[in-house]
């Protein structure tokens, strides 16, 4: 049975874990302090150093709990078994889509602070390498299905994958082309389709081009 004093304290770090997610969004990384978490979280502020070891490893907490999503194993483990290239295809693409959607606001002050900040890159760094491993494995299951083009190997599809659908990609399309996430679905479908099959035929069990199927939209929820 988990005591008072226990639930207590996870009460405490969850609180302060969404203070900052919250105050990083709103006002980016350099623009956060320490004193705002703990104002934000109604703690003191050597609980916030304490509990999360200050700016920097609240983020590198909250990117790292993000990695570890109870969904993301089923996410790979479908990717492991879908056996139509064409809706393996879509159910990436569109769980990225959802990935994106949720992590967009921390992920684009992150790429931001960056530059700047050694902490904030190895932060960013661990999302990177979650999501590149969901693309291995993705290029492992279309090699397997004998889908990829003459010129395009399982480690290629990797990269053409994170190309395509990492969040440098997402918000080229969505802040500067000014895309919509559902037109950017559409056409990642069909250019990941031809980047990395070709002109691979399709059975009709596929599903329509351009339009996630129900396996993706129940499963997709997380990368």
């Amino acid at each position: 049975m988990t005591s008072r004093r226990a639930e207590y304290a996870q009460a405490t770090r969850q609180a302060i874990l969404d203070a900052a997610r919250t105050l990083f969004v709103e006002r980016g990384y350099f623009g956060t302090k320490v004193e705002d978490i703990a104002r934000e979280a109604r703690v003191a502020t050597a609980t916030v150093h304490a509990v999360g070891r200050g700016k920097s490893g609240l983020l590198r907490t909250l990117i790292e709990e993000g990695t570890r999503d109870d969904a993301i194993p089923v996410v790979l483990d479908d990717l492991a078994t879908i056996p139509d290239p064409r809706e393996l295809i879509s159910y990436l693409v569109h769980a990225t889509r959802v990935l994106f959607e949720h992590w967009s606001g921390l992920m684009r002050q992150v790429a931001a602070a960056a530059p700047q900040e050694p902490s904030v890159r190895e932060a960013q760094e661990i999302a990177h390498q979650s999501m590149r491993g969901g693309f291995r494995l993705a290029g492992r299951r279309l090699a397997a299905l004998g889908a990829l083009r003459p010129d395009v190997d399982e480690a290629r599809a990797a990269d053409l994958l994170w190309i395509h659908l990492c969040n440098a990609a997402y918000f080229i399309r969505t802040d500067d082309l000014g895309w919509s996430l559902d037109d950017s679905e559409a056409w990642l479908n069909e250019a990941l389709l031809h980047a990395l099959c070709g002109t691979l035929t399709q059975t009709a069990a596929a599903g329509q081009p351009g339009r996630p199927n129900a396996r993706a939209r129940r499963d997709g929820d997380h990368l």
